[in-house]
């Protein structure tokens, strides 16, 4: 059967020590069995490495910072699909999300399609409103103060005891073990991503995720749970594993199904000693390590495609147990004319 032919927009082409999403989405595509895909790479630094990969974008361009105001992201969106004709774009960021949810409508009626959680979804499940989360869904939480101010950091030994951990607002964390550490790491996240900074009690125990797919019914349309292998300074699995984890799987489908989750998703869960899991993240898209599902089995980019196109998709259910990822490292040699083209004509 022929592939249909598709043009698609993808950002977070970052793939470095903090990868985004972009490049293993992009890799899952080009393996899809239903879409031939013409690739466009968003970008918003010149120095993105997915620019530069030989095969993996037909054409790039740079895009502006969604705090430079959404009205200024989405004309230059609207520009790019003048000249390529977009239909689907799949945003790949956090902090990119709400402006590119705002408009959604805007973007359909341009002919772009998308597929992503509601206002209500992504706001509900933010850092900073977790425990309130955890109650709504009955889910277990680490305990967490927002801290709105340097003054407040004192409160942080009145609740817990160190180590906590201290996150920004959309990235980041910072393992502190007193309170001066709780200060360094509050400057840098405060600088970053604005206020508050959330510190969060510290959960002894196993790292595990689960990355997942939601149709916006109360379905699951796909999940894989991994174990990190290794975990690099900014907290970014460089390596994990896929588990048979029932509990997990059981805990992931009742969250998307009470919250009729839309779009993809990351569970970020500590599983203590006891065999408790505590929900300490939920990431409103897909992870940086997306690929390692489709090497297990379950092809979730091709199938979040399928969803913004209005297909019919089948729920996945099967995985393969003990496929692992290991991130790397690698030298590109490139011509300084593609860096300048980008830098100079925000498109190549």
């Amino acid at each position: 059967m022929a592939k249909q032919k598709i043009t698609l927009a993808v950002t977070g082409l970052n793939n470095t020590d903090n990868p985004g999403p972009g490049v293993p989405f992009i890799r899952g595509i080009k393996e899809s069995e239903v879409f031939d895909a013409r690739i466009i790479g968003l970008v918003y630094e010149n120095l993105e490495p997915g620019i530069y990969m030989e095969g993996l974008c037909d054409r790039i361009f740079q895009i502006p910072y969604p705090s430079g105001g959404s009205d200024e992201l989405i004309e230059r969106v609207e520009y790019i699909h003048q000249q390529e004709k977009l239909d689907v774009l799949v945003p790949n960021f956090d902090a990119e999300l709400f402006s590119f949810m705002k408009n959604e409508q805007r973007l359909l009626n341009k002919g772009i399609h998308t597929f992503l959680p509601t206002l209500k979804q992504f706001q509900e499940r933010e850092k900073d409103k977790l425990p309130e989360y955890g109650k709504k869904y009955g889910v277990k939480v680490p305990g967490s103060i927002n801290l709105g101010s340097f003054n407040q950091i004192k409160e942080i030994e009145e609740n817990f005891d160190y180590p906590v951990m201290i996150k920004g607002q959309f990235y980041d964390a910072y393992v502190a073990a007193n309170e001066e550490q709780v200060k360094q790491a509050f400057q840098k996240l405060a600088a970053k991503w604005g206020l508050p900074v959330i510190a969060q009690e510290f959960v002894k125990g196993t790292e595990v995720n689960v990355v997942a797919l939601g149709d916006g019914k109360g379905n699951t349309i796909a999940a894989v749970p991994m174990r990190k292998q290794y975990i690099t300074d900014k907290g970014k699995a460089w390596g994990g594993i896929t588990l048979a984890d029932d509990k997990m799987m059981e805990l992931t489908r009742s969250l998307i199904q009470k919250t009729k989750w839309k779009g993809g998703m990351e569970l970020e869960l500590i599983k203590n000693n006891a065999g408790e899991y505590y929900l300490i993240e939920i990431n409103p898209r897909l992870p940086a390590w997306v690929y390692l599902a489709v090497g297990a089995g379950q092809n979730i980019p091709e199938a979040l495609v399928k969803l913004a196109l209005g297909l019919d998709v089948k729920p996945m259910t099967e995985y393969k147990i003990g496929k692992m990822f290991v991130r790397y490292s690698y030298d590109m040699i490139v011509d300084l004319e593609k860096f300048a083209a980008i830098s100079i004509n925000r498109e190549i």
